[in-house]
């Protein structure tokens, strides 16, 4: 046989061993194992038992799903390794963060945590992943859904008129602290930006003055002065008080705001 007939026999045989070793090493999870090829019965809808409403269950279960539930719809580039270790890191650290199959086992603190921060990151575009996107087209949230996850975020942190209009009493820091670490965490730290600002010092700051946060323009722009009064407005109603801005969180209780500030007061020094 010929030099010429030898090379693509070769090559032929180099491909087939390197989807073989890429089929061997998908049986590797260095992320973690999702299960993602696991035998299934016959699984509930996600959010099917919920309160959620029926035009957001859909969303989360065509745009979320994959990474955040135990229904992930595995492709069969997943069988082959390297790709299955990152779709396998993407996935269990979708479901550590935020499984919706467990979504009634939540709190409704944590519930309401983590609408807002559905809502904040898909007007972000953060979330799903680009890497996601780039493959699943159908998976990008368009402003219609964005302004649907939205209004849910807003209406699974309200409550009764009645509530909102309540004598509150004084602030206390110590109430404060376990509301923000409750309700407040999932999206704010202290000393360190996440999908918020650090909120050390806060009372008492201009608004969009940390350098080293992507505020949106409108807060940015506004050079609001964080005290008892500005904060009151802005945890009742972001939107209200401030249109345009990227908060997708209010605190509708007013003991329970009056709480949060005494806290960011107190950490503030003030």
């Amino acid at each position: 046989m010929s030099r010429v007939g030898i090379k693509p026999i070769r090559s032929a045989l180099a491909g087939l061993i390197a989807v073989g070793a890429s089929l061997v090493l998908a049986r590797v999870h260095p992320f973690g194992d999702a299960g993602l090829y696991a035998a299934k019965g016959a699984e509930t809808p996600i959010l099917n038992n919920s309160q959620v409403p029926a035009e957001v269950r859909a969303i989360l279960a065509e745009k979320c799903a994959d990474c955040h539930s135990s229904q992930t719809r595995a492709p069969v580039y997943g069988h082959f390794a390297p790709v299955s270790w990152l779709m396998e890191r993407d996935i269990t650290r979708g479901r550590d963060a935020m499984n919706l199959t467990l979504w009634d086992r939540y709190s409704v603190d944590r519930q309401q945590t983590l609408a807002a921060k559905i809502a904040h990151e898909t007007n972000a575009h953060e979330m799903p992943l680009p890497q996601y996107r780039l493959i699943h087209w159908n998976a990008r949230v368009n402003d219609a859904e964005t302004r649907t996850l939205t209004s849910w975020a807003h209406a699974s942190s309200g409550s009764s008129g009645s509530e909102l209009n309540r004598q509150a009493g004084e602030g206390n820091p110590v109430r404060g602290k376990e509301l923000f670490e409750k309700r407040c965490s999932g999206c704010h730290s202290l000393t360190q930006n996440r999908q918020g600002p650090g909120l050390q010092g806060v009372y008492g700051r201009v608004s969009g003055s940390v350098a080293d946060y992507a505020y949106s323009q409108t807060l940015k722009k506004s050079r609001i002065a964080w005290d008892e009064t500005s904060l009151e407005q802005w945890l009742t109603d972001p939107d209200a008080f401030l249109p345009g801005n990227n908060m997708d969180f209010l605190v509708p209780k007013l003991q329970e705001r009056q709480d949060i500030i005494g806290y960011l007061r107190q950490t503030s020094g003030r």
